[in-house]
């Protein structure tokens, strides 16, 4: 199924872990080199946004709130970046936590940190299919086809949805 959002084309599935959505490819999207010092193990990919995703011995052990905002911020990284912190807790699963830049802060799940993570993780540690555990709890399920230089075909990040509520714009925004 397709829809549009902001005026762009995006694929969408049903699928055993709720509703995917097809992440962007192409030019320009993938892991590139890490633009700074970390530290701990880190990747970093643009999905649309950019992602940094550090491999930690223990996401609850971190105070988040101390080691994002300089890697956030960092000089190397004009806009700034959103920050992960993962875990891997056994083949092709692991805890994640986000600081998301604009939000300024930890938040419950960021999906593109999640597709990040998972191509990051599928090239240092392997595999083509990811269950991140975000702070928020639940699951997200990641899946990717990951190229040579970084770059991926095929990922999808899938888990439930959960309508909480609805909006409907006031029809002057709408035009004649």
């Amino acid at each position: 199924m397709e829809a549009i959002s902001s005026g762009e084309r995006i694929r969408l599935r049903r699928d055993d872990a709720g509703i995917g959505i097809r992440m962007p490819e192409g030019e320009g999207f993938g892991l590139r080199a890490v633009p700074m010092e970390t530290p701990f193990p880190s990747g970093f990919g643009w999905v649309g946004n950019p992602q940094l995703v550090m491999r930690v011995p223990s996401v609850a052990a971190v105070d988040l709130a101390e080691l994002a905002p300089p890697l956030r911020h960092h000089g190397a990284l004009r806009g700034g970046t959103n920050v992960n912190v993962v875990e891997p807790t056994g083949p092709g699963e692991a805890r994640i936590r986000s600081w998301e830049r604009g939000v300024e802060g930890e938040t419950l799940c960021c999906g593109t940190g999640c597709a990040v993570a998972a191509a990051w993780l599928a090239r240092t540690v392997g595999g083509s299919t990811w269950i991140l555990h975000p702070a928020g709890g639940g699951a997200v399920a990641v899946t990717l086809r990951l190229e040579e230089d970084g770059t991926w075909r095929e990922l999808w990040l899938s888990g439930p949805v959960h309508r909480i509520g609805s909006a409907r714009p006031d029809p002057a925004l709408l035009g004649p």
